[in-house]
């Protein structure tokens, strides 16, 4: 099922749109402002946006610029839904990267008709780019997918890379080491993290099936900036620096997609800097927990889990254990989490753990807008 997302403030055509797209088939994620429309966006990453151009808080051009500059949400077909206007104002929405400008009152066939070519058009863009990256010239047959997030994007591992069977605590490379070799997780979980002068820690980075690291040092051609160290069993194909800069050099797509997870790195970063340094510690913690059970997808009993050390899980944050284990003790008492299993966190209620939040998406992207 498609999901939509609807950014409109006017609660009856919000409510009439809802009804009409739900029997049409799609999942319906609405918001009457295009702050929360920008939030859910990068979120819960919708198959096709639907915005009304005089939303609260920020406009629609606002939001459509915002995610438009941003890797995640930069290839989702765009609608702006509007009253009667002048030319030069769908002009202006489509100059920002909207695929259509529907003026109200909407025929609900046309709607329809707009969103089913959009959606196909979108579907068949991503097969055609799938299916160009896998024909490229130069890979073995032999070769395995590579992957980032989990989604197939071209070639590099094969059979014949050499592999490492490590242990949990196990320190691949330290700060200062150079560069030998691109690391591609095959099973289990990486941590990154840097040591500050008091001796603290703080993860930079979480890897796990499916995920490529240790590409950033090699295309700076600098020796390791971080520390590296196994948190859960693991098995690793190791391809040389050498060859992945070869590939790199030679195969577009291949630099195309560490292009894209380079940019995504930088967005995913910065968000995580202005949530330390603006976010209060309910909001750091339940922030680090969505985006650990969103990158490691593990599950227990059809809810998601993260299975991590208190530590490790403070590093995330940025703040001391005991006022994580605080947190938790409150989260746990809420009935928003439940630890069993030797301190695995159990989400019971994603939806109100989300609340927590609050977002600074404004701070990230109101420079774009500006």
């Amino acid at each position: 099922m498609k999901n939509i997302l609807l950014i409109e403030d006017d609660q009856i055509i919000n409510d009439n749109l809802s009804l009409l797209l739900s029997l049409s088939g799609y999942n319906v994620l609405s918001c009457n402002n295009g702050q929360s429309g920008v939030e859910i966006a990068l979120r819960e990453n919708p198959n096709l946006i639907l915005c009304g151009t005089q939303i609260p808080i920020l406009d629609g051009y606002a939001v459509i610029n915002i995610l438009g500059n941003n890797p995640k949400t930069s290839d989702i077909p765009f609608i702006f839904i509007n009253g009667p206007s002048e030319p030069e104002t769908q002009r202006k929405g489509m100059n920002l990267g909207a695929d259509d400008f529907l003026i109200r009152p909407i025929n609900n066939t046309d709607l329809l008709d707009s969103i089913s070519r959009r959606l196909a058009k979108s579907e068949s863009l991503k097969q055609k780019t799938l299916i160009n990256l896998n024909q490229e010239n130069g890979f073995a047959k032999n070769e395995r997918p590579l992957l980032a997030n989990h989604k197939t994007a071209t070639h590099l591992v094969t059979d014949e890379h050499e592999k490492q069977h490590l242990k949990k605590k196990h320190t691949l490379y330290s700060i200062g080491q150079r560069t030998s070799f691109l690391y591609y997780v095959e099973k289990g979980k990486i941590k990154e993290f840097l040591i500050s002068e008091e001796g603290k820690e703080l993860i930079t980075g979480i890897y796990s099936e499916g995920d490529y690291f240790g590409y950033t040092e090699i295309l700076l051609e600098t020796n390791y900036k971080r520390s590296s160290k196994v948190i859960e069993d693991a098995t690793l194909c190791l391809i040389h620096k050498q060859e992945f800069l070869q590939k790199v050099n030679t195969h577009p797509a291949t630099a195309q997609f560490f292009i894209k997870l380079l940019s995504n790195q930088v967005v995913e970063n910065g968000e995580i800097l202005i949530n330390m340094a603006y976010h209060s510690l309910r909001k750091k913690v339940a922030s680090a927990i969505i985006r650990i059970t969103d990158k490691f997808k593990d599950t227990f009993d059809n809810k998601k889990f993260i299975d991590i050390c208190r530590d490790d899980l403070a590093s995330i944050v940025g703040a001391p254990q005991e006022s994580v284990i605080r947190t938790l003790k409150e989260f746990k008492s809420e009935k928003l989490i439940d630890v069993i299993d030797n301190g695995r966190i159990v989400i019971l209620d994603e939806q109100k753990l989300k609340i927590q939040l609050l977002s600074v998406l404004i701070f990230l992207n109101i420079s774009a807008y500006l």
